[in-house]
C-alpha cells in the first residue's frame, strides 16, 4: 500500500479521539515503554521466598563481557568446592577459562575455514562462519571441554584483566585478524589447492593467536598453590598443583555425568532425540555440542530432583523477554507492554523460535525453588545471576513457572535424575542441525 496524506490525517484524528491512546501516549512518552507498562496492582505470587534454597555464596560479576555461560558453570564448580571443604566462598578464575576458550575457538575457526574452502565465499555457510568468529558466548559442552582439557585455577592464580572484564576491544581486533587469516587461507587454496599448506599456515597463525591472547589476558599458570581457611578455621593447603590436578583432586566433578536438555517444540525437532549443531564448538578433539530435546515437564522434573538433592542447576534462557530488572522479575504478569500498545500478542514458543523472535541469550543457575510438596508442581525458581550483587535482589532473580514454559530453552541435569528414555536418546547418534539453527545460539548477553 501507499502511505498517503489522507491515511496520515485520518489516523492522526482517530488516534487522538481515543482516550486510552491519549493516556498511553503520555505515560510512555514521559516514562518509557517499560515503566509505563508495569502492573503494580495485581497480586503476585512471584516473591523471593522458596521452600528449597541452597546455601548462598558470593555473587559474581561478569562485567562488560558475554561470559555468562562460563560464570554459571564455574558457579557450580565453586559451590561443589565450598560444600566439600566448608568454605564461606571461593572464586575460580574466569580469565583462565576465557583464555583457553578463545585459543581453542580460534583453532576451531581456522579448521572450519579449511573445511569449507570449496564453498562459495558469499554462500550462507561461509558467511555464517565469518559473521562472528570471536564473540564471548558459549554452550555448556564448550566450557565442559575447556575444563576437561585444561582444568581450573583459583582466581588469585590468574586474576581478571581489563580485557577479560570488558572484552569488546579484544574481540573486535582479534576478529579482524581472524578474518584476514581466513582470507589468506582461502586465497592460498585458490592458488595451489593444497590442504597441507593450509594446515602449516594454521599452525603459524595459532602461534600469533597465542601471543595476542597472552598480551591481552596474561599467560595462564602451569602450577599454583591451593590454600584456604574454612568455616571451622582449619587451614587447607596443597602446593604445586597443575590446573588439571586441582580440578580432579579438589573439585571432583565428573562433567560427563551431566546431560544438556533442551525444550524446542518445533516441527523439525522430535522429542527424545539427540541433536548437535554443525560448525559449533571450541575444542576440536573433544565433545561436540549435544542435547536431548524433551517436553518442558521433563526439564522441570530433573531440576526439582537435582535441587532437592542439594545441587544447583546450570540453565539457558531468553532473559530479556518481559524482564523487569528493578524488581528482579522474570514473569508474564508484570511487564504488560502489549496491553499498553493494545496489541494481541499471539506467538507460541514454536512460532517464536521459527520466526527468530526468541532464542537462548543468557545462562544462569537455579539455586532454589518454591514447589507444592504434595504434587511436586513448581511455582517459582530462585535464580543466581552473574551481574553483581546490585542487580536484582542481592544478585538473585525470581522466575515464574509460566515464564519458564515460554522462555526456558536449556538445562543441565545429572544422569541419575533422568529416566531411561532420555539416557537412551543421549547415547544415540545425534541428528545434525544447521549452524544457524536457534538451538545453536550462544549465551552471551552482557549486563
Amino acid at each position: 500500500m501507499e502511505i498517503t496524506r489522507e491515511f496520515l490525517e485520518e489516523n492522526r484524528k482517530r488516534f487522538f479521539e481515543n482516550r486510552g491512546n491519549r493516556i498511553a501516549q503520555r505515560a510512555a512518552v514521559n516514562n518509557g515503554l517499560l515503566e509505563a507498562s508495569i502492573d503494580r496492582v495485581e497480586d503476585r505470587t512471584n516473591r523471593h521466598s522458596f521452600n528449597i534454597e541452597l546455601k548462598e555464596k558470593e555473587i559474581r560479576n561478569q562485567k562488560q563481557s558475554g561470559r555468562c555461560w562460563m560464570f554459571a558453570a564455574l558457579n557450580l564448580m565453586e559451590y561443589k568446592l565450598c560444600t566439600k571443604y566448608k568454605l564461606k566462598g571461593f572464586e575460580l578464575s574466569k580469565n583462565y577459562t576465557l583464555f583457553y576458550d578463545k585459543l581453542e575457538r580460534c583453532n576451531y575457526f581456522f579448521d572450519s575455514i579449511i573445511k569449507t574452502v570449496d564453498e562459495d565465499l558469499d554462500g550462507r555457510l561461509v558467511s555464517h562462519i565469518l559473521t562472528d568468529p570471536m564473540g564471548d558466548g558459549g554452550q555448556w559442552d564448550m566450557i565442559k571441554n575447556i575444563i576437561n582439557k585444561y582444568g581450573l585455577v583459583p582466581a588469585y592464580a590468574m586474576k581478571e584483566s581489563v580485557n577479560s572484564s570488558a572484552t569488546a576491544n579484544l574481540n573486535n581486533y582479534l576478529t579482524k585478524v581472524l578474518r584476514m587469516y581466513a582470507k589468506n587461507l582461502r586465497k592460498s587454496y585458490e592458488k595451489d589447492k593444497d590442504i597441507e599448506t593450509l594446515k602449516i599456515m594454521q599452525e603459524e597463525y595459532m602461534i600469533k593467536v597465542f601471543d595476542i591472547l597472552s598480551i591481552a589476558l596474561g599467560t595462564p599458570p602451569e602450577s599454583f598453590d591451593f590454600e584456604v581457611r574454612n568455616e571451622d578455621e582449619e587451614f587447607i593447603s596443597d602446593k604445586n598443583l597443575t590446573p588439571q590436578e586441582f580440578f580432579k583432586k579438589h573439585i571432583e566433578v565428573n562433567l560427563d555425568d551431566y546431560i544438556s536438555l533442551i525444550n524446542a517444540p518445533t516441527r523439525d525437532k522430535e522429542y527424545y532425540k539427540s541433536y548437535t549443531v554443525d560448525f559449533l564448538g571450541n575444542v576440536m578433539e573433544l565433545d561436540k555440542v549435544k542435547y536431548v530435546n524433551v517436553p518442558v515437564e521433563v526439564m522441570k522434573s530433573g531440576i526439582l530432583k537435582q535441587l532437592k538433592d542439594g545441587e544447583p542447576v546450570w540453565f539457558g534462557c531468553d532473559v530479556g523477554q518481559f524482564f523487569y530488572r528493578k524488581e528482579s522479575y522474570l514473569d508474564l504478569s508484570t511487564v504488560k507492554i502489549y496491553d499498553l500498545l493494545d496489541v494481541q500478542y499471539d506467538f507460541s514458543k514454536e512460532d517464536r523460535l521459527d520466526y527468530k523472535e526468541s532464542l537462548m541469550t543468557h545462562a544462569m543457575v537455579f539455586v532454589g525453588c518454591d514447589y507444592d510438596e504434595t504434587t511436586d508442581k513448581i511455582n517459582r525458581y530462585k535464580v543466581e545471576n552473574s551481574w553483581g550483587k546490585d542487580a536484582g535482589d542481592r544478585g538473585y532473580l525470581v522466575m515464574s513457572d509460566q515464564w519458564f514454559d515460554e522462555y526456558m530453552y536449556q538445562c543441565l541435569i545429572n544422569k541419575k535424575y533422568l529416566d531411561e528414555r532420555v539416557l537412551k536418546a543421549y547415547e544415540e547418534e545425534a541428528r545434525h542441525l544447521k549452524p544457524w539453527d536457534p538451538m545453536g545460539s550462544l549465551a552471551s548477553i552482557k549486563f
